[in-house]
């Protein structure tokens, strides 16, 4: 099952048009090919999906759900904690949501 965890943009690089999103602590890179890069702010939260930034969040629903996924991940021991947030980045495009 693929979760768009919400992540916060912390940089934005606009030569090479990708983002730097904080997702629960774990950086990565996301491209903004599929967003009005001008919409996309440092700060924003955003939702993505398979390396992309699919769209831009309310950021009270993103802390509304970051709280909820820290609850689930606190049941969780750290490896698998860990686990969980970076599989967002595994995946596949199954063309359903």
């Amino acid at each position: 099952m693929c979760l768009s965890i919400p992540s916060k943009v912390i940089k934005i690089d606009e030569e090479t048009n990708i983002a730097t999103v904080d997702t629960m602590g774990i950086t990565r890179q996301a491209g903004l090919e599929l967003v009005e890069s001008e919409d996309v702010k440092v700060g924003d939260y955003v939702l993505l999906h398979v390396g992309f930034i699919m769209n831009k969040i309310d950021e009270v629903d993103a802390l509304e759900s970051l709280k909820v996924y820290t609850e689930i991940l606190e049941k969780l021991d750290e490896e698998e904690r860990a686990q969980a947030v970076l599989d967002d980045d595994n995946c596949e495009n199954r063309g359903t949501t």
